[in-house]
C-alpha cells in the first residue's frame, strides 16, 4: 500500500476508545480492525487479514515464548502463594517493614534480584506488596507507581543479563548496517545508555514520590478505601482469618524458587553465549536472553513442584493453582497479541516510511534527538509497547541522524528513552496491564494517575536532548 497519512488512522482510534470504554483491548481491537480493512477493503478480506496478522504474530518465536514465560511465571507465583511462600516472606519482612517508608525501601531493594525483566519483576513484587498492604496504610496507586518506576526504566539501563539487551543490541546493529556503519553494535548501545534521559529522570521522580511526597492519587485512593471500608470490613476479616488458618507461613517456598530462577538465568545466559564470545560480559550479549529465561523458569518449576510435593502438598492442588495463576494473565496475553498485530499492520500500511519521508527534509541536525524522542514517545504511548516502538523507530532515527550529521548515539538513546516512556505511561502497556491485574486497579484510572509525573519526566528529557544535541 502506498505510504500516506492513512497509515496514522489505526493509532488515532486506539486511545479514545480505550478511554471511553475504560478497557485497553477494545481500542486495540478497533485499531486492528480498521488497519486490516485499510489493507484489504472488502467484507471477508478484512476479517481474513485481521486473523492472519493475529496468527502470524502469535507464532513468532519471541512472541510465543513471551506468552509462555508470563503464563508459567504467574502460575509459579500462585504456587508460592498456595504453599505459604509469599505469606511467609511478608511475615519475615513485616517485622522490619512497619511504615510506608520501609515498604518503599523494600520495593527499591527488591530491584537487585528482579532486574532482568519488567514483567518478571512486576509479577514477583506486586503480589507481595498487595498482601503487605493489608497490614499497612499504603496507597495502591503509589505502590503501582513505584513498582513500575523500578521496572522498565531500570531494566533498560542494565547492560547484561536482561531480556532486553539482546533485542536492543540487535536493533542497533540492524540500523547501523542500513547506513553502512561497521562499528560494534554492543559498544554503540553501551554508549547510548547515559542518553536514556527519560529513564534517569523518572527514576529520580520515583525516589522523590517514594520518600518525600504523597502521590497525586493518594487522597482519591484513601477516600475510596474509607467509603468502602464499612462494607468490606466483615468480608476482609473473614478472608484474612481463612488465609491465616489455611495457608502456612514458609518464606523459603518463595525465596528458593526465586533464587533458583535468578541464578539459573544468569548462569544459563553465560553458558548459552560463552562459546560465541571472547569475554565474560560479551557472553551475556550473545545469549538468547528470553530463551534462557524460559529454560531457567521451567527448571525452577520442576524443582519447585518436587519441593512442594515433599512438603505434603497434593499434586491436584498444585496443578489447579498453577493453572489459576496463569489464567490471571490471560487478559495481558490477549492485549499483547493485539499490540503485536497492530504494530505489524501499521508497518505494512507504511507508517514509518510516511513519517520518514515527511520529516527528513526539514529537521535541523540539532533537533533530531528531541524530535525523535517526542515522536517515539507518541508512537510508544499509542501502541503501549517499548519493543514495538523501538522496532518501528530505530531504523528511522539512525537514518535521520546519519543523513543530517547528527549524533547517532544520541539518537539511539532517544529511541530507547521514547520506548521507555510508552511502556511506562501508556494504558496499553503490558507492564501497566499486568500490574493493574495483580493490584486490582482500573487500567485507565491508574494510567491517568501517573500521567503527570510521566509528562514532567518527558518534558525534562526533551530539554536534555535539546541541550545535549548542541553540546555534542
Amino acid at each position: 500500500m502506498e505510504d500516506s497519512w492513512v497509515s496514522l488512522l489505526p493509532f488515532l482510534v486506539v486511545i479514545p476508545i480505550a478511554v471511553l470504554s475504560k478497557q485497553v483491548q477494545p481500542g486495540l481491537l478497533m485499531g486492528l480492525i480498521l488497519g486490516s480493512y485499510l489493507i484489504q477493503p472488502d467484507l471477508f478480506g478484512g476479517i481474513n487479514t485481521l486473523i492472519s496478522y493475529l496468527v502470524d504474530n502469535l507464532v513468532k518465536p519471541n512472541n510465543i515464548r513471551m506468552i509462555i514465560f508470563l503464563y508459567v511465571f504467574a502460575g509459579l507465583i500462585n504456587l508460592t502463594k498456595l504453599t505459604g511462600g509469599i505469606k511467609g516472606f511478608v511475615n519475615l519482612v513485616g517485622r522490619k517493614v512497619k511504615t510506608e517508608r520501609a515498604a518503599m525501601m523494600l520495593i527499591w531493594l527488591s530491584t537487585i534480584g528482579t532486574f532482568n525483566n519488567p514483567n518478571f519483576r512486576i509479577v514477583t513484587i506486586a503480589p507481595i506488596m498487595k498482601l503487605l498492604k493489608q497490614r499497612l496504610p499504603l496507597s495502591t496507586y503509589k505502590l503501582g507507581f513505584v513498582i513500575e518506576v523500578t521496572s522498565n526504566p531500570v531494566v533498560v539501563l542494565v547492560p547484561v543479563a536482561t531480556a532486553f539487551v539482546g533485542y536492543m543490541v540487535s536493533l542497533t546493529g540492524t540500523a547501523l548496517q542500513l547506513v553502512g556503519i561497521q562499528e560494534s553494535p554492543y559498544s554503540v548501545y553501551i554508549r547510548s545508555i547515559p542518553f536514556n534521559f527519560f529513564s534517569l529522570v523518572i527514576i529520580g521522580i520515583g525516589l522523590y514520590y517514594s520518600f518525600f511526597k504523597k502521590f497525586t492519587s493518594d487522597a482519591l485512593d484513601r477516600g475510596i478505601e474509607d467509603l468502602d471500608a464499612q462494607l468490606e470490613e466483615e468480608n476482609l476479616q473473614k478472608c484474612l482469618q481463612a488465609y491465616e488458618k489455611e495457608t502456612p507461613s514458609k518464606p523459603w517456598n518463595l525465596l528458593l524458587p526465586l533464587g533458583v530462577v535468578l541464578v539459573g538465568t544468569v548462569f544459563l545466559s553465560w553458558w548459552d553465549g560463552h562459546t560465541q564470545a571472547e569475554s565474560f560480559f560479551e557472553a551475556f550479549i550473545k545469549a538468547d536472553a528470553l530463551g534462557v529465561m524460559l529454560e531457567a523458569l521451567f527448571i525452577t518449576l520442576i524443582l519447585s513442584l518436587l519441593f512442594f510435593l515433599v512438603q505434603g502438598f497434593s499434586i491436584g492442588r498444585l496443578v489447579t493453582h498453577f493453572i489459576n495463576g496463569g489464567n490471571e494473565l490471560v487478559s495481558v496475553i490477549i492485549m499483547l497479541a493485539l499490540v503485536w498485530a497492530l504494530s505489524a499492520v501499521s508497518e505494512d500500511l507504511g507508517f514509518s516510511n510516511y513519517i520518514s519521508s515527511n520529516l527528513a527534509g526539514w529537521i535541523h541536525p540539532q533537533f533530531i534527538a528531541p524530535v525523535v524522542f517526542v515522536l517515539g514517545s507518541l508512537l510508544a504511548y499509542f501502541i503501549g509497547s517499548s519493543w514495538g516502538a523501538w522496532g518501528l523507530l530505530m531504523p528511522l532515527a539512525v537514518t535521520l541522524a546519519h543523513q543530517t550529521g547528527s549524533s547517532i548515539v544520541l539518537a539511539i538513546g532517544a529511541v530507547f528513552a521514547s520506548g521507555t516512556f510508552g511502556a511506562f505511561s501508556s494504558p496499553l502497556s503490558d507492564n501497566t496491564v499486568t500490574l493493574c491485574a495483580i493490584l486490582d486497579l482500573r487500567v485507565v484510572d491508574y494510567a491517568r494517575s501517573k500521567l503527570k509525573p510521566s509528562l514532567i519526566a518527558a518534558g525534562i528529557a526533551t530539554l536534555l536532548f535539546g541541550i545535549t544535541s548542541f553540546i555534542i
